[in-house]
């Protein structure tokens, strides 16, 4: 049975809610020379390509290091366990976040503690951290969830009350700002994702770590080779997730357009924001629009499957980030009776609809009026 039972305005085909070929197609020519000149070079592992990226990126970022490594988990990770923690250490992170953002935590060796989002933000209320902190926090992992930082400035007062570190997950952020400083340079240290679909995406698998502590950094790339910053000498147990030369050779073609894409996606954010009027649909916070990555435009809605299947109907697509929220995952069976009950209404109510820079204006303005005739 065809569940597109409608057909698109004239001029208008589907549109998905995210095409990859069509956001990778400029670059096809500067990418395959880029990537020719690096199997040419004959270095494949921490080369040229990762060293331009590193330096690119931080500087980017405002900060004095970048560690490039293999995926936005390993970058948690090694933040982690690079701090050197004791074993019964305990994380405060949000409840609703991309799974990844808690794995990290337990795959380091610490215990994650969950702290409730704003319901306005999705973001960590930092009026509930306090709460949560005992004797063996150390450190609280803050999410800039969808590309929208967090209340970094209070977070930090709460952290510093008691002596904490704060880490940023900043996998959906890149170029995020907050009072005019980018995500990535607002903590101790901040683990990004290069995954394919992020506004700066590679093409597989990658990661960065930033941060303006240069032990930190040394550790961080031992840590990230083996554990070894010396040739067959191993000063901790560490990991193999070195950023790949090939994925660095992309990255550094695609970065160039990092400000300026971020800038369209602002302005599709803009008119979603002043233009969809539906009384049934909430949309995301507009109060720092020009600051936000929008990495993603997630508005909530009652009977979420209902409202899908009317998009999908008019040719839209959709996703849902995230239809399962961690403490409910079986992964952590253990929190399955807990309850996070902002977190799951979020969870229940998330749709993102497509918002990327291969949008045309008559594509935005007819996503518009469909959601509004909802």
């Amino acid at each position: 049975m065809k569940t597109n039972t409608k057909t698109p305005a004239k001029g208008i085909k589907n549109i998905p809610f995210l095409d990859l070929k069509l956001i990778n197609r400029p670059y096809e020519k500067e990418i395959n020379t880029a990537l020719k000149n690096a199997v040419a070079s004959g270095w494949f592992v921490l080369g040229e390509e990762v060293k331009k990226f590193e330096k690119t990126f931080a500087e980017y970022c405002g900060v004095k290091h970048c560690i490039g490594v293999a995926n936005g988990l390993d970058a948690l990770v090694l933040l982690l366990k690079a701090s050197q923690f004791p074993p019964d250490s305990e994380v405060i992170v949000p409840s609703n976040t991309y799974i990844a953002s808690i794995l990290a935590i337990t795959m380091a060796g610490f215990k994650p503690i969950l702290v409730e989002p704003d319901i306005e933000t999705y973001l960590i209320d930092p009026a509930k951290i306090e709460e949560k902190i005992t004797r063996n926090t150390k450190a609280i992992l803050v999410v800039h969830l969808y590309g929208k930082c967090c209340d970094i400035e209070a977070v930090m007062r709460v952290a510093h009350r008691y002596d904490l570190k704060v880490f940023e997950d900043a996998a959906q952020s890149h170029g995020a700002t907050y009072q005019g400083k980018k995500a990535g340079n607002l903590a101790d240290g901040a683990g990004f994702s290069f995954y394919p679909t992020k506004n700066l995406g590679a093409m597989g698998d990658a990661g960065a770590i930033t941060t303006n502590d240069d032990a930190l950094a040394e550790r961080l790339r031992a840590q990230r080779n083996y554990g070894s910053g010396k040739k067959y000498v191993f000063d901790y147990q560490g990991l193999n997730s070195r950023l790949d030369e090939l994925q660095a050779a992309i990255l550094n073609v695609k970065f160039s357009n990092l400000d300026s894409d971020n800038f369209i996606r602002q302005k599709i954010a803009n008119r979603y924001l002043s233009e969809i009027i539906n009384p049934k649909i909430i949309l995301p916070p507009a109060s720092t629009v020009n600051q936000d990555a929008w990495h993603l435009f997630v508005v909530r809605v009652e009977n979420r499957e209902k409202f899908r299947k009317y998009l999908n109907e008019n040719g839209i697509g959709s996703d849902i980030h995230y239809p399962i929220a961690p403490h409910k995952q079986l992964a952590y069976r253990e929190w399955n009776n807990r309850t996070f009950a902002i977190a799951e209404k979020i969870h229940e109510e998330v749709v993102s609809i497509p918002l990327n820079v291969t949008l045309t204006e008559k594509e935005i303005t007819y996503i518009i009026e469909k959601i509004n005739k909802y």
